[in-house]
């Protein structure tokens, strides 16, 4: 008998995954061994986050029984966190959607089923009929960045070149915009700078803003092997999360004041002339406009505005200030603000200061969230977007997708707008009609009672889901999608290593894969131009095409070299350009060395900008757009979970997962609990403006005492997003998801969670 999905100690609980973190898995559970033996194993990756762990998923007659661990990957090497190990058991759960349905008012359920045909005649014959009464863009396309590259390329053709609409964006405007924005503003380009490996040989490595161990659990491995190694981690977070445990340096900060801690950090990099010099005059402009706006962020009111002592600020700067080899990486902790990219910019300042970027065991990161975080937000399904990271309103690349695609260019819609927004336009009645596919709103957008009135105005509410998510209960149509193992094609993962996703089972019954269903709509509408494809390999080969000459160039990789390879890191030109070093096998895996080629610079320096060198940019503090009162003198925080993901959809039907963590909990300090009179496992209401959520205490002494925290994997009455601000970031447009004004008071009985949740007005 041998045994799989178990730690290196006795049984697999959330106490032993925060306390141990990764682990791994074996070939088969002892606990559910059934003594099936499968047909075949397919080598393929996690559906879940964007670490885009290898797996090999076990196969039995058109149906996934299990996993085998896939050891040769080099990024995970077996290697999975509680959510890998499970991942295959929503594959034949009973909820999985096999037939599309219709709104039905007369069945209790609130649907009935409908031929696939004919549902497909009713989503044409809507969008015909919106679309000529109030303009193309009076219908909307909210897609996800969890489908394939592929997949996210087809949806922004789809909207762009079939619908004409303007009006499409994506899941990750809740993730990873804060991040691409800053990169962008500073480096010219939106990835991560290195493999993962060049975490091992960091002497200091500074996290703020990810909470690794359940978030990433992967991670957490290479930051413990550099630890092994003798790096000094440092860890900034409102919460001791499991990471922060183990950290040389935690540094608990009050949510929403990142940037006003970074420019502290700067300012004592700058007073002991921790800086390299050389550096910043060849590679960098702008330091001294920096220079003079941190010159005001002495210790004393870096500690004052944070909340951290001043001792842990001046320790964190010794150590990064003078380090020969340093890494910082983040993620939604500090990008989820009104103010995201003021904070992203603050920790690359630190970073290009430091002149540690660009050369082995030296860089910056941003932790991907998503499955393709990364290639979901580089090829044309962003408000703003064409393929390539292309701009939408830029006539020269306006000029090359609409060649590819043999269109006008004028005929291109020009930058919509972002996935709130169309929300907004949907309640003031601009928007009349919508097709959403891997994207929860009711869940994953804040302030959602508002969210649920919006949709409820829409003429036409068509949803593509393989479960019938919150969101997908409010559509007058839901067709039946495919889950990741069902297609297949490529997703570039958190290091910017493009990935193979391959299939393992055919959708069940009537469902398609997801890219089939949007061709068949397509189609019913007589816009079938450029929407033919016969695979995703067709995709891929016109994304390449697309993709040449961009910031985020795809056109040298092919299905092949990324198998042959383990992935293939862009850029990856087809061709070498003149003058431009040779790239290996696997592209481009560390960005900005010297030397290095790019389509913007040309050689003229390794930083995506014309001269080549990278932006120092200012980051004015600002507070959080809502902060504490008198009436609502608490700060709430949301985040995730170890055995939780995003919305839950997929997470919340794995019953192993659910056991690990059942219902959400409001976490809170004991010195809070004791004030306000409450006790470990009560029933507390957490109340904002918006509206009021009730769950159960966890008092710990993890967390500060002026802050509570609510995991946001819950819909209805135990949704943490009925709580949080559409406050939202000018440049990103990321919702502030990470601080809101709150109070907190024991509650005497649970709320009816099987009572109607009626939009609160």
């Amino acid at each position: 008998m041998t045994e799989t999905a178990t730690p290196p100690v006795p049984g697999l609980d959330l106490k032993m995954i925060r306390e141990f973190g990764p682990f791994r898995a074996y070939a088969t559970d002892a606990r559910v061994d059934t003594g099936v033996e499968p047909d075949r194993t397919v080598k393929t990756h996690c559906c879940f986050c964007g670490q885009q762990c290898g797996v090999q998923l076990k196969v039995k007659d058109n149906s996934v029984i299990g996993i085998e661990p896939w050891y040769e990957f080099p990024f995970n090497r077996g290697m999975l966190c509680p959510k890998g190990v499970k991942r295959y058991l929503q594959q034949g759960h009973p909820d999985r959607l096999v037939h599309a349905y219709e709104k039905d008012a007369t069945n209790p359920a609130g649907f009935r089923a409908l031929p696939y045909a004919d549902a497909i005649a009713r989503v044409a014959e809507a969008i015909e009929r919106i679309q000529t009464e109030h303009g193309p863009d009076a219908f909307a396309v909210l897609s996800g960045a969890s489908l394939t590259t592929e997949k996210t390329y087809l949806m922004g053709k789809f909207a762009h070149m079939c619908l004409r609409t303007a009006n499409i964006d994506y899941n990750g405007r809740l993730c990873m915009v804060s991040a691409g924005a800053g990169n962008k503003k500073a480096f010219g380009v939106d990835r991560a700078a290195n493999p993962w490996n060049d975490i091992l040989g960091a002497e200091v490595i500074l996290v703020t803003g990810a909470n690794v161990a359940e978030c990433a659990p992967i991670t957490t491995n290479y930051l413990w092997q550099a630890r092994e190694h003798g790096a000094k981690i440092i860890v900034v977070d409102p919460r001791i999360t499991p990471l922060a445990r183990t950290c040389d340096l935690f540094m608990p900060i009050k949510p929403g004041r990142d940037a006003a801690l970074f420019s502290g950090l700067l300012h004592l990099m700058i007073e002991n002339d921790w800086l390299d010099h050389d550096f910043i005059e060849q590679h960098t402009v702008g330091f001294e406009r920096v220079a003079e706006e941190v010159r005001k962020w002495n210790p004393r009111r870096t500690a004052e505005v944070t909340g951290i002592a001043e001792k842990s600020i001046r320790q964190a700067a010794e150590w990064w200030g003078p380090a020969k080899t340093s890494f910082l990486m983040h993620a939604r902790g500090i990008e989820h603000h009104s103010h995201g990219v003021q904070n992203v910019l603050s920790t690359i300042n630190i970073v290009l200061a430091s002149g540690r970027i660009g050369r082995p065991n030296c860089g910056y990161a941003t932790i991907t969230g998503q499955a393709n975080g990364q290639g979901g937000r580089e090829h044309g399904q962003k408000c703003d977007q064409l393929p390539g990271g292309r701009d939408l309103a830029n006539p020269d690349h306006r000029a090359h997708v609409a060649g590819v695609w043999g269109m006008d260019p004028d005929e291109l819609p020009q930058p919509g707008v972002d996935a709130y927004e169309i929300i907004r336009k949907a309640d003031a009645g601009e928007i009349k009609g919508l097709l959403s596919i891997c994207f929860n709103p009711v869940v994953s957008l804040p302030d959602n009672n508002f969210v649920r009135k919006a949709l409820e105005k829409l003429d036409f509410f068509v949803a593509i889901d393989f479960f019938l998510s919150e969101t997908a209960r409010y559509a007058d149509v839901v067709l039946p999608g495919s889950l990741q193992e069902e297609d297949e094609g490529t997703v570039t993962q958190v290091e910017g290593r493009i990935v193979r996703i391959n299939k393992a089972v055919d959708p069940p019954g009537e469902a398609r894969q997801d890219w089939r269903v949007i061709q068949d709509i397509a189609k019913a509408l007589g816009r079938e131009k450029g929407l033919t494809f016969a695979s995703p390999g067709e995709m891929f080969e016109e994304l390449r095409a697309a993709s040449k000459g961009g910031v985020c160039d795809y056109s040298g990789v092919t299905y092949e070299r990324i198998e042959e390879n383990f992935g293939v890191f862009w850029p990856c030109p087809d061709e070498t350009p003149p003058g431009a070093p040779e790239l290996g096998p696997q592209g481009t895996p560390r960005l900005f060395e010297p030397g290095s080629w790019n389509p913007v610079a040309k050689g003229a320096g390794p930083f995506y900008f014309p001269d080549g060198k990278a932006r120092f940019n200012p980051t004015p503090y600002e507070g959080p757009a809502e902060d504490v009162d008198s009436d609502y003198p608490i700060i709430l925080t949301t985040g995730r979970v170890v055995s939780q993901f995003l919305s839950g959809n997929q997470t919340r039907r794995i019953g192993p997962l659910v056991d690990h963590y059942p219902e959400p909990k409001c976490e809170m300090h004991p010195r809070l609990a004791a004030r306000l009179g409450i006790a470990d496992a009560d029933w507390v209401t957490v109340e904002s403006r918006r509206g009021t959520c009730t769950v159960r205490a966890s008092v710990v002494k993890t967390i500060r005492p002026d802050t509570v925290f609510l995991p946001y994997h819950w819909g209805g009455r135990k949704s943490a997003n009925q709580l949080t601000i559409a406050a939202q970031d000018p440049i990103s447009k990321i919702p502030e998801y990470k601080v809101c004004a709150v109070r907190v008071t024991k509650a005497e009985a649970p709320p009816d969670y099987a009572a109607v949740l009626e939009p609160q007005q």
